[in-house]
């Protein structure tokens, strides 16, 4: 399961979700982006270099509370169920995957939700929460995909953007129709999920 990131440019900061492969090709990228203003983690797989991160751009790191005592030696903004960044970003806690696990929506684009490991491409392409033998707790996974379609029903939503198995997704960065897709996650069925 590889990890994907993300870059939010905007006019007041950027914003990066989760952690990119870090090699000097990747700071390089994110310095002629204009840097890294915030760091957002959806959830505690790939946390090793965040403390690098954070000394390299003087960034804010955002983590839901239960991820943020992995990480002492950095310095992090801490949340519990919901934050609002700006007026463009918003965190929703989604604990399933991991105690902390954390999507995060951005209103540009048409609606963007970046589901991080909460909801995962399966090899058929569609969008499920997946149980793995590290998912920290089934049954609130599931039931954290009932709260996440609430909060979503009432945004303009375009796209998914996972936060892993991208390559289940041949070729495509996003999940287009993301409303109708997250709308028909069923949880009953999901219960029964295999993947």
């Amino acid at each position: 399961m590889g990890g994907t990131a993300y870059l939010i440019v905007e006019n007041d900061g950027n914003t990066l979700i989760d952690v990119p492969f870090w090699t000097d090709t990747t700071q390089d990228w994110l310095r002629a982006q204009g840097g890294v203003q915030r760091l957002i983690l959806t959830h505690r797989g790939a946390i090793a270099r965040i403390r690098e991160i954070q000394h390299t751009f003087n960034c804010q790191v955002i983590v839901q509370h239960q991820e943020a005592y992995l990480l002492p030696q950095v310095t992090v903004t801490p949340f519990n169920h919901h934050l609002a960044i700006g007026e463009t970003l918003e965190i929703l806690w989604t604990p399933g995957h991991s105690p902390g696990s954390a999507c995060v929506y951005w209103s540009g684009q048409g609606g963007v939700l970046f589901t991080g490991r909460h909801l995962l491409p399966t090899p058929t392409g569609e969008l499920a929460p997946i149980k793995t033998a590290t998912t920290f707790h089934w049954p609130r996974q599931l039931r954290s995909v009932e709260t996440l379609k609430a909060f979503c029903r009432q945004k303009s939503l375009s796209y998914l953007c996972p936060g892993a198995n991208i390559g289940f997704l041949r070729g495509r960065v996003a999940i287009a129709n993301a409303q109708a897709v997250l709308q028909g996650l069923s949880v009953d069925n999901l219960l029964s999920n295999k993947f």
